[in-house]
């Protein structure tokens, strides 16, 4: 990896047990945690492609997540830390979701149109944002894994276990493929 890049986080994937647990939120002793783990989520959720990762998706049980929906193109990272939910719509909207957690599985996911989040910032400071469509459904996600819920968890028992054991052999599959040789 070239010098100066932050090095990258593994993800972990269901059904790992760190992700259905709820992260405790950052303390006063947590900074010099954060402050190394925030670039390093970053470039991981880059690098894989994503638009949002949470800190219990690379093995760390702190209230911390990242979001950057990338408009145009251009980064607009969104750093959340201790976030909460403080309003949701009562209009409910229905888009496709897919996680890292769970490479290459999606679903139809119903949550809240509209999502008011209040959270400290990478500063420090207290910031509350106000989204709706593809930003609303991403930040509850992500709060979501803070709390040990995936997205697979809105979906009926039936969905969800379809999705599971589809992820579970998949994940087999690779990991019984013979080792590539050259020569």
């Amino acid at each position: 990896m070239p010098a100066g890049l932050p090095e990258r986080l593994p993800i972990l994937i269901a059904p790992s047990p760190l992700l259905k647990a709820r992260a405790r939120a950052v303390a006063a002793g947590d900074e010099a945690t954060v402050r190394d783990l925030l670039p390093r989520m970053f470039a991981t959720m880059y690098d894989a492609p994503g638009i949002g990762l949470a800190a219990p998706q690379v093995g760390t049980g702190l209230r911390v997540a990242v979001v950057d929906l990338m408009p145009d193109n251009v980064q607009t990272p969104l750093t959340l830390i201790n976030p909460e939910i403080v309003a949701l719509s009562e209009e409910m909207a229905t888009r496709e979701e897919g996680c890292l957690s769970l490479p290459n599985m999606y679903a139809e996911v119903t949550r809240p149109a509209r999502a008011k989040v209040r959270f400290l910032d990478e500063t420090g400071a207290r910031r509350e944002i106000e989204a709706d469509g593809l930003l609303a459904a991403c930040l509850q996600h992500e709060l979501d894994h803070l709390d040990g819920v995936l997205f697979v968890d809105h979906l009926s028992s039936l969905k969800r276990n379809m999705i599971l054991r589809r992820l579970a052999k998949e994940t087999r599959q690779k990991q019984d493929a013979p080792a590539r040789r050259f020569a």
